[in-house]
């Protein structure tokens, strides 16, 4: 007779998790959207939380005379960094299940709501998805009638760009937008 699991053996689903909300304000220019926050990210509740992601350190090499970000810093003073420069963050899920940090692990996640975004965000002239995931979603992001560019990701995950490729493919995006 085969052996029925303990309900402590069966497998369990991967729990409901819910992102960050957006740190945006009347004066974002361009909104990067990445695809759903890590587990660092999650368990700290800030983005790009996770000591190997390159975000923070890409948007401090694209604007090395403005004042220097720490790992120190608060999250309140880089978002605060961020918002300053007409840069704004986002995710394309609001929620998702997910086992691990891979975007390959996400699974039944909904999208946020961007048509509210760009209503919170008059100023808003383009949206930047940071990697292949979150670029998915362009054919949406793109009915909102702003220019739309694709980055390389960021996170740890993508290797196979070196740091100095990735900060040329961001300082690009970034002058396109008008943020340089």
């Amino acid at each position: 007779m085969p052996h029925d699991p303990s309900p402590a053996e069966a497998p369990r689903p991967p729990a409901r998790l819910v992102g960050l909300p957006p740190i945006v304000s009347s004066n974002t220019r361009l909104l990067v959207l990445g695809s759903f926050p890590s587990v660092a990210s999650l368990a700290r509740q800030q983005y790009y939380a996770h000591p190997q992601n390159q975000f923070w350190k890409i948007l401090q090499a694209i604007w090395p005379a403005s004042p220097r970000l720490t790992s120190a810093d608060s999250y309140e003073k880089r978002s605060e960094w961020v918002l300053e420069r007409g840069l704004g963050v986002w995710d394309v899920y609001a929620a998702c299940e997910r086992q691990g940090s891979l975007d390959t692990a996400i699974r039944h996640p909904q999208v946020n709501d961007f048509a509210s975004l760009v209503r919170r965000c008059p100023q808003l002239r383009g949206i930047a998805h940071n990697g292949g995931e979150s670029f998915r979603h362009a054919k949406y992001t793109a009915l909102l009638g702003l220019p739309v560019y694709k980055l390389p990701s960021t996170s740890p995950a993508n290797a196979s760009w070196s740091f100095e490729r990735k900060l040329a493919a961001w300082r690009e995006v970034m002058a396109a937008a008008g943020l340089l």
